[in-house]
């Protein structure tokens, strides 16, 4: 029997629930320093211990408090961003010469931001190393699909080979990390065309916002690197109705192919744990959102709903043009 709606749910958000279990969650937190900023009374992120103890930290700008399990970030009173991704580029740009982290090696010059109380911005931080703080990061995803007499049909990517995470896994059709200043619908645009060789115009003017959802993922070999780091993230989910002459092609090299598939091949890839953890995530929001998902057909519905909008324990911000 393969995995359900609900099973997989669980499968990306898999960081405990203080409400569940109390004492398993606390008993959870002793393998991870919370992460810090001076000034702020916040916890940003967690760092795995193991990892707290292998960060060339320089003694300037990092407190480390092994008994509270903290790293913190010591920066002046009157420190911009800028200062503080300086003083944190330099220590993964350490990290990186000592080659002490596995996931540093999937290294994209792309950077991501870090979100204080209130939505402020902190700074920002190599993309491929935000694992390793365990803080929150920004993405966007869209689901591409037709429809005809048969129902819906939806274009799965598959994932390259060579990908350093989730190799030769299905993906949903267009999905992306946002960068600093990068806005969810400007990234999802340029998602569409670098992956999907998608129009630009038609992109913009067919692509629907539908909401978003959060949780917060424990990674295992399959993310690649290190194991047991924590992602929690907030994605941006979109729908882009497809006419038939419209279609998908690989663009980047990350995507393999793209095959188009009815909603039964799709809930059977689902179940055969073929798609990346977070993909199956937001194809199950896709189902509930079109109702393919019901009351009435789902067991574990109420579940599913609750699971796929976890209430992060950290900053967020909003992306309202202000």
């Amino acid at each position: 029997m393969g995995k359900s709606n609900y099973e997989l749910v669980v499968e990306c958000d898999n960081f405990p629930y203080y409400e569940d279990d109390r004492a398993a969650y606390t008993e959870n937190l002793n393998n991870y320093h919370a992460f810090k900023v001076n000034g702020y009374d916040a916890t940003l992120g967690y760092i795995l211990n193991s990892v707290a103890d292998q960060f060339p930290w320089s003694e300037s700008s990092w407190k480390i408090d092994s008994g509270a399990r903290t790293v913190t970030l010591l920066t002046p009173a009157n420190a911009d961003p800028a200062l503080r991704s300086k003083l944190v580029a330099e220590t993964i740009t350490e990290a990186v010469k000592q080659d002490k982290f596995e996931i540093l090696k999937g290294w994209r010059n792309e950077k991501y931001p870090v979100y204080g109380p209130g939505g402020e911005f902190l700074l920002e931080m190599e993309r491929c190393a935000t694992p390793l703080f365990g803080v929150v990061s920004y993405g966007a995803h869209m689901t591409g699909y037709t429809r005809d007499e048969s129902g819906y049909k939806i274009w799965v990517p598959r994932r390259s080979k060579t990908k350093q995470t989730y190799p030769s896994l299905l993906d949903n059709t267009v999905a992306g990390g946002m960068c600093t200043d990068e806005t969810p619908f400007e990234c999802i645009v340029r998602e569409a065309m670098e992956e999907a060789s998608l129009p630009e115009d038609k992109a913009r003017a067919g692509i629907v916002a539908r909401g978003c959802v959060t949780y917060s993922h424990v990674r295992d070999a399959r993310a690649g690197g290190e194991t047991g780091l924590i992602q929690p993230e907030v994605e941006y989910v979109y729908d882009l109705e497809l006419d038939a002459e419209t279609i998908p092609k690989p663009c980047d090299g990350e995507v393999e192919e793209f095959k188009l598939l009815s909603i039964p091949e799709v809930k059977e890839a689902l179940a055969n744990g073929e798609f990346k953890p977070n993909c199956a995530f937001i194809m199950i929001d896709f189902f509930v959102r079109h109702g393919i998902l019901t009351a009435e057909n789902e067991p574990d519905f109420l579940l599913i709903l609750a699971g796929l909008h976890r209430r992060l324990e950290y900053p967020t911000a909003s992306h309202c043009a202000r």
